[in-house]
């Protein structure tokens, strides 16, 4: 076929091409699902502080550093950014397709041809020859039904929800951090606590030692003092070895070998963050895995219109151009010129439910991911209650054992004054003791547990603060750290070609 010929017979087909022809399968619209329209919990004094770094209100700036170098060096952030990278290079492989792929290639063969074959070599012309073959190939197959086109919208889908999952990545990081910078302030305070605890009741050990010495007391009432001194002695190995596996788990959330932590402002120093504020509708945008799961659906409703396009013909275009000669200085010459094109058009007739089978599989596959995504909602509209009703009552129940702790703390008074006036036996001194130590730990515990609803209620709402701990990701080294390395959370979002 001459190329005018060829090229009367593939303009049909490359205007079908460069109009990308049409899409089979559904385009994507948001599904509706029921949102309510207040939390079931709601926060008479909330505050619009859900796209600020909430970490910050806690006005410590150990934590501060400690959140930075987090975002720094965590391993977890690191291997979500170099995943959103992977699917990004997935994406820009698949979009390929929609664009024609042309090579080159170059061969040269030595060859020797037998005297004795069935085409006798004339006298004078030496078997031995030498053949250059230089070339440049094409190959297009044309997206006529938006196969093509259905997998890139899916690929791109892939990248965002990565993108997403890395954000989700960074606001657990936070979370966790701050929940574990708590909890570790929570046990340094209890510490302190049954460590004083502990030197008074050595104290009181000694008096009734030397009381007993000189027949003041009674040894029951010495037995019982050094009771107590021991059981409170047993609580503080317990609690350092909290301490240092808190301190193991949080080096790991700053991506380092465990280590100590700086400490900044004591548990009951440090301030209240204020309690985010927003409509239910809202965490729609704002939390990143309900924003993955949303990228995954889209992905899969792309895929049905893909197995749709197995169903029509496949059509493609080859060419190629190029040079065949013995000698290489002929081998840019008329004579030496080659050239190919081809068309070519494939329509499936019989396929053994192939085809049927992948069209079953994509339908189940977007409605899997739909489930996926109402469910996700549900949960994020639950975690959200549970936060709310958690902040609530945890207040409550601080301000209820705060009382109780002073309550306590006149009872003790109050049974030591009855006990040197000989009004009551030292058990009841004892058992003052032993509540008020008990309370204290209590109330240490819910003064951790009131922040870290917090910082629950911050991570179930999610907010633009995820991108501004992007921002903030490349921090001054703290006290006593090394300059931490350019982190890949502080890379900007990907960018998704068009």
């Amino acid at each position: 076929m001459r190329p005018a010929a060829f090229a009367r017979l593939a303009a049909p087909l490359l205007v079908l091409g460069l109009l990308h022809g049409c899409l089979l399968g559904p385009n994507y619209e948001r599904p509706k699902v029921a949102v309510p329209d207040t939390y079931r919990f709601p926060y008479a004094n909330a505050a619009d502080v859900a796209n600020t770094p909430w970490w910050e209100q806690f006005q410590d700036p150990v934590l501060n550093d400690l959140v930075k170098t987090a975002l720094a060096n965590n391993l977890n952030v690191k291997q979500a950014a170099a995943r959103v990278d992977e699917f990004l290079g997935q994406f820009v492989s698949t979009r390929s397709a929609l664009f024609p792929q042309a090579s080159v290639g170059f061969g040269a063969s030595r060859q020797r041809a037998s005297q004795d074959g069935p085409t006798p070599i004339p006298a004078g012309v030496s078997p031995v020859f030498n053949e250059f073959q230089p070339s440049v190939s094409a190959f297009w197959n044309i997206d006529l039904f938006g196969q093509v086109r259905r997998e890139t919208e899916a690929a791109r889908a892939n990248v965002n929800a990565a993108e997403q999952s890395r954000r989700a990545t960074i606001l657990t990081l936070v979370s966790s951090v701050a929940t574990s910078y708590i909890t570790l302030r929570s046990l340094d305070a209890q510490l302190e606590i049954a460590q004083s605890t502990l030197a008074s009741r050595a104290d009181s050990v000694h008096v009734f030692t030397l009381r007993r010495q000189f027949g003041q007391t009674s040894e029951m009432e010495l037995a019982q003092s050094e009771s107590d001194y021991e059981a409170t002695a047993a609580t503080i190995p317990q609690l350092e070895q909290q301490i240092g596996q808190q301190e193991d788990a949080l080096s790991v959330l700053l991506g380092s070998n465990p280590k100590p932590i700086l400490r900044g402002r004591a548990l009951a120093d440090l301030a209240t963050p204020d309690v985010p504020a927003g409509m239910p509708s809202d965490l729609l945008d704002r939390r990143p895995d309900l924003l993955q799961a949303e990228q995954n659906l889209v992905a899969q409703n792309a895929l049905i219109g893909a197995a749709r396009a197995l169903y029509f013909p496949q059509i493609s275009l080859t060419g190629l151009f190029g040079s065949v000669s013995t000698q290489f200085s002929n081998l840019f010459t008329g004579p030496a010129r080659v050239w190919s094109f081809a068309g070519s058009a494939t329509l499936p007739i019989f396929t053994g439910g192939n085809i049927y089978g992948q069209n079953k599989q994509a339908d189940a596959r977007q409605q899997e991911a739909l489930f996926a995504y109402e469910n996700a909602i549900q949960v994020a509209f639950q975690q959200v209650d549970d936060a709310l009703i958690a902040v609530q009552k945890s207040r409550e129940q601080v301000a209820i054992q705060s009382r109780q702790v002073d309550s306590l703390r006149t009872y003790l008074r109050l049974a030591r004054l009855r006990y040197e006036g000989g009004y009551t036996s030292y058990l009841e001194v004892l058992d003052a003791e032993r509540n008020l130590f008990s309370a204290e730990l209590q109330f240490t515990q819910t003064q951790a547990a009131t922040l870290t609803t917090l910082v629950s209620l911050y991570m179930a709402m999610g907010g633009g603060w995820v991108v501004e701990a992007e921002r903030m990701s490349v921090p001054a080294p703290a006290p006593g750290q090394a300059q931490a390395a350019q982190p890949a959370a502080s890379q900007p979002a990907a960018q998704v070609p068009q």
